[in-house]
């Protein structure tokens, strides 16, 4: 009995059994986390080419690329179309999410898996897809042809987040609500929504992402005059490599890095919320 005791303190011992792990996801981290470090170090170059190490610092990429017309225009065309994108992919979102957690349907587990086939179905196959029928619409190459096309890519992830929400509401609030006088809809504006709110806000953050950081299909229906960012940085480097291009992606790192913050804080406010109902 001692001797089994003392193997399996010897095994859950991180200095001996843990190492091995420890260097694999070391090992992963390093490849993941220095290209990006390198990325940032070269941002702040000064020369026409992009070098490492750079032979001086200084923030003139950054100053070409906010004072460059048309890299302020995809910036300007990826916010608004990932911001629209977000406010009708969450609206939807909800609806679909009130649906399938509360609703009582014949084929609600077809329904969910069909809001969520985007996230499997190849973005290529979805880019066709979307070239054929909005070159019939004739909205190709325009933003609301962005935001057709980006919705039902963005739908999966403001749906999981609020169904995850919604399943950990308690409807007796709801009950105690309409039984005091209040409708439906005060009911959910005032009860529903203000709890599920994290949940929803996490939604959008995402579609916003999403969208914004989309480029296999807006290859296929930006046309020449809503060129997104993302889709600008892909016609630079097939082109041209203009030593603004690491200054760009470390501004697109701090933005990823802000979101991800953001939503660990919504996360921990449901988290409380939760547990205090």
């Amino acid at each position: 009995m001692k001797k089994a005791a003392v193997k399996k303190t010897y095994w859950h011992d991180p200095m001996h059994v843990g190492w091995p792990l420890w260097i694999v996801a070391g090992s992963a981290v390093f490849f993941l986390i220095v290209p990006i470090l390198l990325l940032v170090v070269m941002s702040f170059g000064s020369a026409e080419i992009i070098e490492f190490p750079p032979s001086r610092f200084s923030f003139d990429q950054y100053r070409m690329f906010f004072a460059h017309p048309a890299w302020q225009s995809a910036v300007s065309n990826s916010l608004l179309v990932a911001s629209l994108t977000a406010v009708v992919a969450t609206v939807l979102g909800l609806m679909a999410s009130l649906g399938l957690v509360w609703g009582k349907f014949k084929g609600k587990g077809f329904m969910n898996a069909f809001i969520l086939s985007p996230m499997i179905v190849p973005l290529i196959v979805l880019g066709l897809a979307y070239y054929v029928s909005l070159v019939k619409l004739d909205l190709l190459g325009t933003r609301l042809g962005l935001i057709i096309a980006y919705t039902p890519l963005a739908l999966p992830f403001t749906v999981l987040p609020i169904s995850a929400t919604l399943r950990g509401f308690d409807r007796r609030l709801e009950h105690a609500a309409l039984n005091l006088g209040a409708n439906r809809f005060q009911t959910f504006m005032k009860i529903t929504l203000p709890i599920i709110r994290p949940g929803v806000l996490t939604g959008a953050i995402f579609a916003f992402m999403i969208a914004f950081d989309e480029v296999v299909i807006a290859l296929f229906i930006c046309g020449s005059d809503a060129i997104t960012l993302p889709k600008k940085m892909w016609d630079v480097i097939r082109y041209e490599i203009e030593p603004m291009l690491p200054a760009i992606s470390t501004l697109l790192l701090l933005l990823a890095l802000v979101v991800l913050l953001l939503i660990g804080f919504l996360q921990n406010r449901l988290a409380k919320r939760m547990g205090n109902g």
